[in-house]
């Protein structure tokens, strides 16, 4: 492990006005985002679309890093070119989803637990072979009546710290991805109490498994309501209780904290993170990893026709542009009607 290396590699992925796209979907995932433009999930599609993501011109200057899907990392681009060897080119660190999903729980019901840890060694080895930087293994913390219970988010931060630690074993940099999801009817508080107490958890094993943490990113759920929730708290709201929170939990040795999206439409989740800049200097760069929040336009604008490539790339390149000055507080609504 090389600790310097870690740490670069972390920094320039949390570099004032760049953030990560994540374009990790697995292969049930990207099926239904192909279904809402009624276009067939095949491997070429799927490369066609994700070529269109990753050679958008103009996006490179806000897109610091990208996360791929085992299929995408292995794929080239029209030319002949690794989807990894292109990106680096162009100045994007090639990251890699690692983790095989959340599964329910044993004895813990609406709780789940993220597996992919057997065989991860040999997998990291590989994915650095072929051009990996940084990883993602994603937890999923569900709201409910009695959930979740101390046992679902133990084990799970225990398993992102042992994720972390091979990660940074294999000399790739972890994104440790704690997700409390906003499904629900739960208010803000209650998602705020919940991710003090994820978060908490989640730092205390990354510290018990040795983790360096000037080598990792965090990738944290905004402190944000449930889509059912019947107060539906103001932006400012989000971000003040957000910032709060990240002030009592992550540490200052942490280079960075990319926000995932959640859910959150594309202007909602680009004006939260602006306004967490509001705060004032913070001790970790604030930025996105986002997915459908940056891919949404581009996926409709692109329709699956040859036709709609240039769009496509345009409708991410503005979106990438707006998020990337919001990671420095520079992002203003009016921005949204202008053009990229």
């Amino acid at each position: 492990m090389n600790i310097g290396e870690l740490n670069t590699t972390a920094r320039a992925l949390v570099a004032k006005n760049r953030g990560i796209l994540a374009a990790d979907e697995s292969s049930s995932t990207i099926k239904k985002r192909f279904d809402t433009i009624k276009l067939e999930s095949t491997e070429e599609n799927r490369r066609a679309y994700r070529e269109m993501l990753f050679t958008a011109p103009g996006a490179q200057r806000y897109i610091s890093g990208v996360i791929l899907y085992d299929e995408t990392l292995r794929q080239k681009t029209k030319d002949g070119v690794a989807f990894p060897q292109y990106l680096a080119k162009a100045g994007i660190i090639p990251g890699i989803k690692v983790d095989l999903g959340a599964k329910p729980l044993p004895g813990f019901p609406g709780e789940t637990i993220t597996e992919g840890l057997d065989g991860l060694r040999e997998r990291f080895a590989e994915y650095h072979r072929l051009g990996a930087r940084f990883a993602k293994w994603r937890a999923v913390i569900n709201i409910d009546s009695g959930v979740p219970s101390r046992y679902a988010i133990d084990a799970n931060a225990e398993a992102l710290a042992r994720y972390a630690a091979l990660a940074q074993e294999a000399g790739i940099v972890p994104i440790v991805e704690p997700e409390v999801l906003m499904d629900g009817a739960h208010l803000l508080e209650r998602c705020e109490e919940v991710t003090n107490v994820v978060l908490g958890s989640v730092f205390n094993h990354l510290s018990a498994a040795r983790v360096v943490l000037e080598g990792i990113i965090l990738k944290p759920n905004m402190v944000i309501p449930g889509k059912k929730s019947p107060d539906q708290a103001t932006p400012e709201r989000i971000a003040e209780a957000t910032v709060r929170t990240l002030k009592r939990q992550v540490p200052a040795a942490v280079p960075g904290i990319a926000f995932l999206s959640g859910g959150q439409s594309p202007t909602d989740a680009t004006l939260h993170l602006n306004l967490m800049h509001a705060a004032g200097p913070l001790p970790w760069g604030l930025t996105f990893s986002y997915g459908r929040a940056l891919q949404e336009d581009a996926l409709n604008a692109w329709g699956g026709k040859p036709g709609g490539f240039a769009g496509g790339q345009q409708a991410l390149a503005k979106r990438a542009k707006l998020n990337g000055l919001a990671a420095a507080g520079e992002y203003k609504a009016a921005m949204e009607s202008a053009a990229a």
